[in-house]
């Protein structure tokens, strides 16, 4: 397990310094100019004025050093934990603009990835035993699974927003309200989370109940299953075997899928007007924000990369052959 969970480390790290590569260039190779649309915003009328602070912020954020030093140099503030300035919330701290950020979008994507793979997978097990089932409300999993999570949000929020009234379509609490612990504050909050988490949960589910159903059955026709049969075992029985080994490949359909997710919860989050990661990746992109851009990315790249190894290690830890092959290897 040491050699096994060694090489897993080696490809997660090599996995971060490409991503964490292509994520400081992709800000330094988009169309504009940071400064001057920082300027814009500043209202400055004299052209000497206007000439001095670009020089200004243009050394202060290293923009007028080569692309080679401005990268060692990113890595080199990278290590002590250092972000940089937001271009657009000058002079805040990049940091700081992502940790108010972070609370929203791991309050959407814990619940939703956690809750539509634990019910999708018992749904769809469900469902593989219950023609009724299968027939008429599973093939519902198959329009969820193939909708857009941008669309459905839409969806969502003109049919119970704006249409029925009921949920509120925009931000993560009443705009004449202040965070705190009242329980006007924690409705309002729970009223704004509903419509963002529907989206993200409904289109998971549907892929988890649809992928448990079809390992159920091809379980449910495998030789240990007639086996267990024929030695008189009881249905029930037979069917949490079935279900455990069905479940392995659904944990390594979540590692696979983890990505898409956060990804969809991103896209959500900007229909919403969600005040998570994504609606500040899209501010940053608006205002040309490269260090909150790169900032926001490497957050999203180093959770996924956590949550992959996590996954990781909770297969090994559920699947016993897999130990066994490790100490064959060794």
């Amino acid at each position: 397990m040491r050699r096994y969970f060694g090489r897993k480390l080696l490809i997660y790290g090599l996995t971060f310094f490409v991503a964490v590569t292509i994520n400081w260039m992709i800000p330094r190779f988009m169309p504009g100019d940071p400064v001057q649309s920082m300027l814009s915003r500043a209202n400055v009328a004299q052209p000497a004025a206007v000439e001095a602070m670009r020089a200004h912020y243009t050394a202060m954020f290293g923009f007028d050093l080569p692309l080679w030093q401005q990268y060692l140099n990113f890595w080199g503030s990278l290590l002590k934990g250092d972000l940089g300035i937001s271009i657009w919330l000058f002079p805040t701290p990049v940091s700081d603009v992502i940790i108010r950020a972070v609370p929203y979008t791991l309050g959407l994507l814990i619940p939703s990835i956690l809750l539509s793979w634990f019910a999708g997978n018992r749904f769809g097990a469900f469902a593989a035993r219950r023609k009724w089932l299968d027939n008429t409300v599973l093939p519902v999993g198959y329009v969820l699974t193939a909708t857009p999570y941008m669309w459905l949000a839409i969806l969502l929020a003109w049919a119970l927003g704006i249409v029925a009234g009921v949920f509120p379509v925009a931000g993560a609490y009443g705009f004449d309200l202040r965070p705190s612990l009242s329980w006007e504050f924690l409705g309002s909050l729970a009223q704004h989370w509903f419509l963002p988490f529907a989206s993200l949960f409904l289109v998971a589910f549907g892929g988890w109940a649809i992928g448990m159903r079809n390992m159920i059955i091809y379980e449910l026709e495998a030789d240990y299953v007639d086996y267990l049969r024929a030695l008189g075992a009881p249905a029930r029985l037979v069917r949490r075997y079935a279900f455990r080994n069905a479940i392995l490949p659904q944990v390594t359909g979540l590692a696979l899928q983890l990505g898409v997710l956060v990804a969809g919860a991103l896209v959500t989050e900007i229909v919403f007007s969600y005040p998570g990661l994504g609606h500040l990746i899209l501010q940053a992109i608006q205002n040309q924000d490269f260090f909150l851009l790169q900032g926001t990315f490497l957050f999203i790249v180093i959770g996924v990369l956590i949550a992959n190894f996590v996954i990781d290690i909770a297969y090994v830890l559920v699947d016993p052959r897999t130990r066994t092959g490790m100490g064959g290897a060794a």
